[in-house]
């Protein structure tokens, strides 16, 4: 039996630790140990509802370095935001997940979208598995592909080369080839997750789960079932309350608010484990309020969802037969938005961005788009062609299956 431990990039939302747990859950069932490491809030409740044990981390600074506000355009620029142009920073990070590995002394190292746990395995020559989405691998297309990239984009690969030689590893040109692994798992199709042909992957589709004993609260369960659900999940709505980041998702939730209050529907409002941000309205008659559903029979339970463009979300919709309407938040969940607004199975809202940078939406357009994915049944059937598509690669068991066969 083998040793494994699950990393990624340490953020206070679900999207990662979903990923990663279905294929953590399958290898214990062949008698495999696992362990995870990420303390941040929501990931560690997660995990802990799953009773999977997440390891402790060294306490955490602050980068000091950060670029100016704006969408990241690729990876080197996405990890300038993580704060990896601070050398003291990344370095810390490193360290601290070279006490992790050495206490915990795993056979292999299973990473989804964690840079520093892909240096420090390799440092420490352990076996990696990595679990991605196209965008986050160096044969993917930059983070934003619809536009062409300025010249004077961030970068944070010459702080990343300087720890890689204190390591003795190879420099890079670009810090995404750091996420392949010595196998490499794409959580998609070739039509959400596009690389190309001859790219050494392997699809295994979206891996979704929930508990098999999961079931949606009595309030939702007894909902009127003659009149349409809106599923509005916003995942993180501040990650930084109060101040305002790239990736808030509260104006998913304040536009929907304004937008379904005088709808004749009825709305389920999710956060992930999160709290309603401090400056959020009252809700509407028509909106019930959980911190966390059960994704896939919420999912199925609705008629249509509203979300932030999260990867996970954007598969959850074709997955279960269910159109979307597309709020996306930062570049990468546009990206994901595109491709699936691009397969007819979602309408895409892009907020508009004023000088400082803050986002706003325009809450007729959510109101219509709400109501044309609800009204026209082409959005439904074209989800459900993605989704016999995305069933046929077997998710979570097939990923553990190939993690297996590495293994030995």
């Amino acid at each position: 039996m083998s040793r494994f431990l699950f990393t990624m990039m340490f953020t206070n939302d679900l999207g990662l630790p979903n990923r990663s747990i279905p294929i953590a859950l399958e290898l214990l069932k062949k008698g495999h140990d696992v362990a995870f490491c990420n303390q941040e809030t929501a990931p560690a409740k997660l995990l802990s509802d799953f009773e999977l044990p997440n390891l402790a981390f060294r306490e955490r600074g602050f980068p000091t370095v950060l670029p100016p506000f704006q969408q990241p355009w690729n990876m080197d620029h996405f990890y300038c935001f993580y704060g990896c142009q601070d050398e003291d920073f990344l370095r810390n990070e490193c360290e601290g997940m070279k006490d992790v590995i050495r206490e915990y002394s795993p056979d292999i190292i299973v990473d989804t979208w964690g840079l520093t746990a892909c240096i420090v395995a390799r440092a420490m020559g352990k076996p990696l598995v990595s679990i991605l989405q196209a965008d986050m691998h160096p044969q993917g297309q930059d983070l934003i592909w619809w536009k062409d990239m300025p010249d004077n984009v961030p970068t944070c690969v010459p702080v990343v080369n300087r720890v890689l030689a204190e390591y003795g590893l190879a420099l890079i040109n670009k810090t995404d080839e750091m996420h392949v692994g010595d196998l490499t798992l794409i959580a998609g199709i070739p039509d959400t997750d596009p690389l190309p042909k001859g790219t050494d992957v392997v699809y295994i589709g979206p891996i979704l789960h929930q508990k098999p004993d999961a079931k949606l609260p009595d309030n939702i369960a007894s909902l009127d079932p003659e009149k349409p659900v809106i599923w509005v999940y916003t995942a993180t709505p501040r990650y930084f309350e109060p101040f305002i980041t790239i990736g808030d998702s509260a104006i998913v939730m304040k536009a929907c608010i304004e937008a379904l209050a005088d709808e004749d529907v009825q709305v389920v409002l999710s956060t992930g484990y999160r709290d309603l941000p401090s400056d959020s309205i009252s809700l509407p008659d028509n909106f019930i309020y959980e911190t966390y559903v059960p994704g896939l029979l919420m999912a199925e339970r609705a008629n249509a969802i509203v979300h932030h463009g999260g990867h996970g979300a954007s598969c959850t919709g074709p997955y279960t037969n269910t159109p979307a309407v597309i709020i996306p938040t930062f570049s990468e969940r546009e990206s994901n938005a595109r491709r699936i607004t691009e397969l007819g199975a979602a309408e895409l809202i892009i907020p508009r961005e004023d000088e400082e940078m803050e986002k706003h939406v325009s809450v007729e357009e959510v109101r219509d788009k709400v109501r044309k994915v609800l009204s026209e049944p082409s959005y439904a059937e074209n989800a459900r062609c993605i989704g016999d598509k995305m069933r046929e690669y077997g998710g979570a068991s097939e990923a553990a299956r190939l993690i297996e066969q590495f293994a030995h």
